[in-house]
């Protein structure tokens, strides 16, 4: 999921930093420009970490800056298909629950939740069980497994990450301590 990982880009320095272009200056220029945005190929990056090597600056017809290639350090997020991922609920809707797994929310259908029928509760922003009383609300740290995965460069936020918590050692982290107990207890007869 988060990786550290070299990578090359180029930046344009202004006119107004031409004479202290250091790494400092093309780190900060990176930040700004990568941090927060999502590739397909290396995923989203998180932090832009360390600058190794900056090349020879090239001045390009009509634009006032000086662009120079970069060889830096990121660190990454890349959800992988399958991966386990632990996360905590950040919006609960009728259909089912947002979990925020670094700096993208993957989607927990209702249907991929349980085996229950999960009733929504708006009033108190869950999802309830009537058979069992459970409840999945904001807040709540759960643990899914990613099973569908559409990425938007453009738009990060605009990604989607499906989840499911319906085989055995996912779901709210209650839930499993609860199911192991019940386990254990029936191992123990």
């Amino acid at each position: 999921m988060y990786k550290r990982v070299k990578l090359r880009d180029t930046v344009e320095v202004p006119p107004e930093h031409l004479a202290d272009v250091t790494p400092g200056l093309v780190k900060r220029l990176l930040q700004d420009k990568l941090e927060g945005r999502m590739d397909e190929d290396v995923g989203s990056v998180v932090s832009v970490i360390e600058v190794h090597d900056i090349g020879e600056g090239a001045v390009l017809p009509n634009q006032p800056g000086v662009y120079y290639e970069a060889e830096f350090d990121a660190l990454t997020f890349d959800p992988k298909m399958q991966e386990v991922v632990d996360g905590e609920i950040v919006e609960v809707v009728n259909f089912g629950a947002f979990v925020g797994i670094g700096p993208v929310d993957g989607l927990l259908h209702v249907s991929q939740i349980s085996d229950e029928y999960l009733a929504y509760d708006e009033e108190n922003q869950q999802l309830a069980s009537r058979d069992s009383n459970r409840t999945l609300g904001v807040g709540d740290a759960v643990r899914a497994r990613i099973v569908t995965k559409s990425i938007d460069e453009r738009n990060p936020r605009d990604s989607k990450i499906g989840l499911t918590a319906k085989q055995v050692g996912l779901g709210k982290h209650g839930w499993l301590d609860e199911e192991r107990k019940e386990r254990e207890a029936t191992a123990g007869e």
